[in-house]
């Protein structure tokens, strides 16, 4: 047996970065790659680090100290399940296999309570923050058994971001609560994303703005409220000039939005819990109409709408695009962390949400100055139904919802699509209106089904001959 205090399986990028993360950090790592040469490859580009390399997944294996931590950075569904397949004849009781994937969390739960069979410990975990995160401290949201967590704690703590000196890593949960909880991650960048996407459309086709003022722009909100990687990243995007042409890079680049999946999780799995996260299916659907590019690009010339004409005031465009972006923000965490809410009562995941918000500021795509707040909230009152009820973000929406209303009502009228921040607005006053008008709904399934109704008045299942004798 050897010495080595973790192991990881996959030397692609993440799985590089994250050996260089946990070796820099004191730990002496096994690693395995199914190419043989890409591995041996690896070890010479960091000699005198405390690596060691397997040829074999049992050369790999016997590398490691009992109880040993072996992280799965593979492709995410059937390679994972042949790694594990791979593993276990050399695994003994104690032993953790983690999965540090995008796997969807229903095969967590089952390669948990498989593995929990065997007396093999399994943790799947978000890992989120990208190439450079993974190198220099990302947010993990580890899920398993207990014990499992207990066993990776000491290296997950050390290679994670930090704020304020505390590590963006906590236990989220039993078995496959730490992938949905990256899952939920996910959607929440998504809806980021087309946020951001869509004023940046308002503010050139109705403003005007070229990419230099863009970049000040983003320089200006980086520095107040919205405060946070992506708007950071964004601002920096805009400076950028193709060395071939000399133009800005970003008007060089085909709209048409790709993704992983993960977003159309979180959409799916919000049907099935019946919760509404109306913002994040907006941007996975933004997503999904962006790649009929060519079909667009026909339409454009055939079907027609109102002519876009630059705005009367610019600065007050800049102004309403900036409030409306947070109050949208805020809208789409709300959706978000009840996402969590619901599923950590039916799946029994106890979710400590103040901690999620806590372990997202630092090292995650979706760090941000907004969730310092959001963990102070949760931190106030664990049983918060709905952001939007915390005092304090029920002010910071109200006071800019005009924004939000002004444009909207511009994207309307120009018909620049607005679908992000539409059903940001759409769930602000859906969720404030005490009648909505699926008593009619009711009553419509009534009449064609016999599908029954709840009155205002009485209690009871009720059913109504709307034409008798039909």
């Amino acid at each position: 047996m050897g010495d080595a205090q973790f192991g990881l399986i996959g030397l692609a990028v993440m799985g590089q970065n994250l050996v260089l993360n946990v070796e820099r950090n004191g730990f002496k790592v096994a690693v395995y790659n199914r190419t043989t040469s890409k591995m041996e490859e690896f070890l010479a580009e960091n000699k005198g680090k405390k690596l060691v390399g397997g040829k074999t997944i049992e050369e790999f294996v016997k590398l490691q100290a009992a109880p040993r931590k072996i992280m799965i950075m593979v492709k995410a569904g059937a390679a994972v399940d042949e790694t594990i397949k791979q593993l276990l004849p050399h695994l003994e009781k104690g032993d953790t296999i983690i999965d540090g994937g995008n796997s969807y969390y229903a095969d967590t739960e089952r390669r948990n309570k498989e593995l929990e069979q065997s007396g093999i410990h399994f943790i799947g975990t978000g890992v989120s923050g990208g190439e450079f995160g993974a190198l220099w401290g990302p947010s993990i949201m580890p899920g398993g058994q207990k014990e499992a967590w207990l066993n990776v704690k000491p290296v997950f703590e050390a290679i994670s971001a930090k704020v304020n000196g505390e590590p963006c890593v906590t236990y989220i949960g039993p078995r496959g609560a730490g992938h949905f909880v990256k899952t939920v991650h996910n959607g929440i960048e998504y809806g980021d994303m087309q946020l951001i996407a869509e004023v940046y459309d308002v503010l050139k086709r109705a403003g005007g703005v070229q990419p230099p003022e863009f970049h000040e722009i983003f320089k200006a909100w980086n520095e107040n409220e919205l405060s946070s990687y992506l708007i950071e990243i964004t601002r920096d995007i805009f400076l950028k000039k193709d060395d071939a042409t000399g133009k800005y890079v970003v008007d060089l680049i085909l709209d048409e939005a790709q993704g992983k999946g993960t977003g159309k999780w979180t959409s799916q799995n919000a049907l099935d819990l019946g919760v509404p996260i109306p913002t994040i299916n907006a941007a996975v659907v933004a997503r999904i109409i962006s790649s009929y590019k060519a079909e667009r690009v026909k339409a454009s010339e055939i079907l027609r709408g109102p002519a876009v004409k630059p705005v009367a005031d610019k600065k007050q465009l800049i102004e309403d695009c900036r409030a409306a972006l947070y109050a949208a923000k805020i809208c789409s965490y709300a959706q978000g962390l009840a996402m969590l809410k619901a599923a950590s009562n039916e799946f029994k995941y106890d979710l400590k949400l103040g901690e999620i918000a806590r372990i997202w500021r630092g090292g995650c795509i979706i760090r941000a100055k907004l969730l310092e707040d959001i963990r102070a909230a949760f931190a106030k009152n664990p049983n918060l139904e709905n952001l939007l009820l915390d005092p304090a973000f029920k002010e910071a929406v109200e006071s800019r919802q005009e924004a939000m209303r002004r444009v909207v009502g511009l994207g309307v009228a120009q018909g620049i699509p607005l679908p992000g921040l539409s059903e940001s607005l759409m769930y602000f006053d859906a969720y404030r209106t005490a009648r909505l008008p699926a008593n009619l709904v009711q009553a419509q399934r009534d009449y064609f089904g016999a599908h029954t109704y709840r009155r205002t008045d009485k209690d009871g299942s009720f059913h109504t001959e709307w034409m008798p004798g039909k």
